[in-house]
């Protein structure tokens, strides 16, 4: 398997995973107490049932008989152990803006636990299906070894270079696992993963650009595979930058985003149209009664001269690895050009991109895997406390409709503050979504197993437990 970047910033500490990379590796080695199917629905997995009557007060029956890949018995106090760990700060987790209103964890005999939140979250049984609330050993300090319960055993593993994984013979479920090894690397530069497919050395890779679909189509023996999905990669205009920061800069850009040109040029068939809010049109309680921005210079121009941009030039980092952002970066450039702004594009290597450069740039470009609810995609990435806040936005109001639609029972409410939300966050927030797109990958036409799950590439990045080799 061919990721499509790699940094030595990769971890095997869930709660830090912060990429494809790194998610694809936390479901060899772990599981969670729920996953997430193709409707992003929670199932069963090391918790068995779950309940509540208030959405305060829950209770996560965990499964007998599973044991670590070091023998250990899994029990409540590693549920325990796992979940508490998120809100503590040293840990640094990446899902803290989901774990936050989690005030107590406690065993109930060794395979149930209580879990009161502060404040009532229906959705928490989907939060614990996601990749960064997966289970580890109580007391784990060395997450190097990747002990977990999961389908694979770590045999090897370089940050930035290789894991080896092998075949977890102890494995409880039935029916997974169909091969025996996942050798998985980084190859940031696209055109050496799919020569590296259409050779016959790897049999799955990821983040295909759309133009590169038709090539893979006439290609023998290699198939696309595509999962629809709320994906996007956003413009980034951090809040704190004197110039980058202002309203009228990050309306500018909003208004000068060719969305259409971006979604037929970069995207082809494989992209719907995006808002500058993160909840896309398959998602539940996306508002299509929103006025959708169009691309519109005199506008652009009118909000960039207030900002007093029209004349000079500011930098844009961008990244040919990260999406298509890089050709998004070069249409805007354009764009800029035929008002009087001058971007200068500043391309750097994917290489180390997550960490060395994402959210530390006043001016770029990320990009977000669909999350399974509206809950956690606005609690992640637009809440002022959000880990995933990479344009420093801080709103008191939207903050407090994020606590009432969570707490609310009434759908009809619930969908009306959620919709107020995404027109806040489209006005006033310094992020522009010009499209979502499809996640592709590229797999062997011998490599069968995967089903679409739309939190992201190759089954929501779970693929691990689920593929075989057709030989």
């Amino acid at each position: 398997m061919a990721g499509s970047s790699s940094s030595t910033a990769e971890t095997l500490d869930p709660a830090r995973f912060r990429n494809g990379t790194d998610y694809s590796r936390g479901f060899m080695f772990y599981n969670g107490l729920t996953w997430l199917d193709g409707n992003l629905t929670p199932q069963p997995e090391l918790a068995t049932k779950w309940s509540t009557t208030d959405g305060s007060d829950w209770t996560f029956t965990l499964r007998k008989g599973v044991t670590f890949h070091d023998g250990r018995p899994f029990t409540s106090a590693d549920v325990v152990f796992s979940i508490k760990r998120h809100n503590d700060p040293q840990t640094a987790s990446r899902a803290r803006s989901y774990t936050s209103s989690i005030t107590d964890v406690v065993a109930d005999g060794e395979h149930a636990v209580k879990i009161t939140l502060s404040e009532p979250n229906y959705d928490l049984p989907v939060i614990f299906g996601t990749f960064n609330l997966l289970i580890v050993p109580a007391d784990t300090t060395d997450f190097d070894a990747g002990i977990g319960t999961g389908p694979y055993k770590v045999e090897s593993f370089e940050p930035g270079v290789r894991s080896l994984a092998k075949r977890n013979d102890a494995y409880w479920k039935e029916g997974k696992q169909f091969v025996d090894t996942i050798e998985f690397f980084g190859l940031p530069e696209e055109s050496s993963r799919l020569n590296a497919l259409r050779a016959g050395e790897i049999h799955l890779t990821t983040g295909i650009n759309p133009r590169s679909s038709r090539l893979i189509k006439m290609s023998k023996n290699v198939e696309l595979f595509v999962t629809k999905s709320g994906t996007y990669s956003d413009v980034i205009m951090q809040k704190t930058d004197p110039v980058i920061g202002s309203d009228d800069f990050a309306l500018g850009i909003k208004y000068m985003l060719q969305r259409k040109t971006i979604q037929s040029s970069i995207y082809r068939d494989f992209a719907s149209l995006g808002n500058d809010q993160p909840i896309a049109p398959t998602m539940k309680y996306y508002d299509a009664s929103i006025p959708q921005r169009a691309y519109d210079p005199d506008k652009a121009k009118f909000h960039l001269k207030k900002a007093g941009v029209i004349g000079s030039s500011v930098p844009l980092v961008a990244s040919a690895g990260v999406g298509n952002t890089l050709d998004m970066a070069l249409i805007m450039q354009q764009s800029a050009k035929e008002i009087g702004l001058e971007i200068d594009v500043k391309r750097v290597p994917v290489d180390g991109y997550w960490s060395n450069v994402w959210m530390k740039v006043p001016f770029g470009f990320g990009t977000i895997t669909q999350r399974p609810t509206a809950d956690m995609i606005f609690s992640l990435c637009y809440a002022s406390d959000g880990a995933y806040n990479s344009s420093r936005w801080k709103n008191d109001k939207f903050d407090q409709m994020l606590k009432a639609a969570r707490v609310e029972t009434d759908e009809e409410k619930r969908g009306a503050i959620y919709s107020d939300m995404q027109q806040l966050v489209r006005d006033e927030a310094g992020s522009g979504i010009p499209v979502f797109f499809s996640n592709i990958d590229a797999r062997a036409s011998s490599l069968k197993g995967l089903e679409p799950i739309p939190t992201g590439n190759m089954m929501g990045y779970a693929f691990a437990e689920n593929v075989w080799i057709d030989q």
